[in-house]
């Protein structure tokens, strides 16, 4: 359990500081949109072109068409995200709380309750209206708001509820990955898919054979994600793929890096410590001795940790913040208070709020009272029940999905779109506050023990 204490604990450090930015980012677009002297600037900045062209191929060209900055955003940055995330997954799957179905289950339960339910209650709420198409996007939960919760009640909340919300928010991260490849992909190419298959099989043959080079991975990985945006399939199923293909096996076990370690560490023991203490050019068998050190350090990292740990500051920090400032900016010079009332604002609000509640709280309490699991450690009903109202924090992927959804670009379209963001952006704030509340009231005052 210690290997999963210390991933819970680095993944809400992680999501923790990347929420503040993500907030902050969210923030400037709603100032920027709504000032009418920035708002022209910012809603045309997207529909800008952008080209990485050789000779007459652009790589980011759609059917032939160079990508909008917004297209770009959404459908190259984001297959970063979910690259990231398929990275994440494979690593649960091997080594984290994923690798034991036993511990996995109750998160695994709860998140397909707080999957299901949400897209119930939006779909009796929707049904016959034109926004009924949308019944995916509140079954999403944010990873870095929901994380980033619980963050801010540092050492009171229980290591268990950290893990518990993690694997779910994981899971609920394949979730919205299988949606995504099921009900957003039209007009297959199936030419195209060929080549993106024979793409992935040599990235697959290639992490079989051991190739450690990650140059190999996002060069061909480069050529699936044109394949799929072009074959009608969306193109961050892409970065899922492509994650799956990254070894999880490193050159070195860990006993022959620190045997190699130690061998070149010995060498020096020879030199003259004077010598070695002064600002001075190495001579060649010491700089050898250093690069089979470096070399040694490279090869007993796995490429799947590695570029795992290399993308997290890029993706909660950059990418992550550009998706939410571009997506997040809502005009509210023409909205009624009453919008909040009727249309798809409500239906968002209630299905991420009550269905997230409802969903991961009793579809958990079942899996209980079977005893098919238990609690999460150190953890109560009352801190369960505010964890199941953190879910209703779906911020990013749901607004991934609104634009799918309601992304055409027609006037009927743009306006649910809006009102979709508004109803994402009140319910994921008010599930965020509610969870918070709850939480402080009920934990001890006094910091857990985090399983040190």
């Amino acid at each position: 359990m210690a290997s999963v204490f210390y991933t819970a604990r680095k993944t809400i450090k992680n999501y923790a500081n990347g929420g503040n930015v993500l907030i902050a980012a969210t923030a400037l677009a709603l100032l920027i949109v709504n000032l009418p002297f920035t708002r022209d600037i910012y809603n045309s900045l997207w529909t800008h072109q952008i080209a990485l062209q050789v000779g007459g191929f652009n790589l980011f060209s759609h059917h032939g068409e160079p990508m909008s900055i917004m297209a770009f955003i959404n459908d190259a940055l984001m297959a970063l995200f979910f690259f990231s995330v398929g990275l994440e997954i494979k690593r649960e799957v091997l080594v984290g709380e994923l690798s034991d179905f036993r511990n996995a289950l109750l998160p695994i339960v709860g998140a397909i309750g707080g999957m299901a339910v949400p897209v119930i209650i939006y779909w009796l709420m929707a049904k016959g209206t034109p926004y009924a198409g949308g019944a995916a996007i509140p079954m999403a939960t944010d990873i870095a708001f929901s994380l980033g919760v619980l963050g801010m009640l540092g050492n009171r909340v229980p290591i268990g509820l950290k893990v518990f919300l993690t694997t779910l928010a994981v899971v609920d991260d394949i979730g919205g990955i299988l949606v995504i490849a099921i009900f957003y992909s039209s007009h297959i190419d199936y030419m195209l898919l060929i080549y993106a298959a024979i793409c992935l099989l040599v990235l697959f043959l290639g992490g079989k054979a051991g190739i450690q080079s990650k140059l190999f991975y996002v060069i061909i990985g480069a050529g699936v994600w044109f394949c799929f945006l072009n074959a009608g399939i969306h193109p961050t199923i892409a970065g899922v793929l492509v994650a799956f293909c990254v070894p999880a096996k490193p050159v070195y076990a860990p006993k022959k890096y620190v045997q190699n370690i130690r061998k070149n560490i010995s060498y020096f023991a020879h030199e003259d410590d004077e010598a070695l203490n002064s600002r001075t050019i190495l001579n060649k068998d010491q700089m050898n001795w250093l690069k089979e050190i470096e070399s040694s350090s490279d090869k007993v990292i796995s490429p799947l940790q590695d570029m795992e740990d290399s993308l997290h500051p890029l993706v909660n920090y950059l990418i992550i913040p550009i998706f939410a400032f571009a997506n997040a900016g809502i005009y509210f010079g023409d909205m009624e208070v009453s919008q909040l009332f009727h249309g798809i604002a409500p239906a968002i609000i209630v299905a991420l709020i009550a269905g997230k509640f409802l969903g991961i709280f009793t579809f958990s309490a079942l899996a209980i009272a079977l005893k098919w699991s238990k609690l999460p450690e150190g953890s109560t009903w009352w801190s369960l029940g505010s964890v199941a109202l953190l879910g209703g924090i779906g911020f990013t992927v749901s607004l991934f999905i609104a634009n799918l959804s309601f992304g055409g670009g027609d006037p009927v379209m743009s306006l649910l779109l809006n009102d979709a963001k508004l109803g994402i952006l009140v319910g994921s704030l008010l599930a965020g506050i509610l969870g918070w509340a709850l939480l402080h009231f009920t934990l001890p005052k006094e910091p857990q023990d985090q399983g040190e």
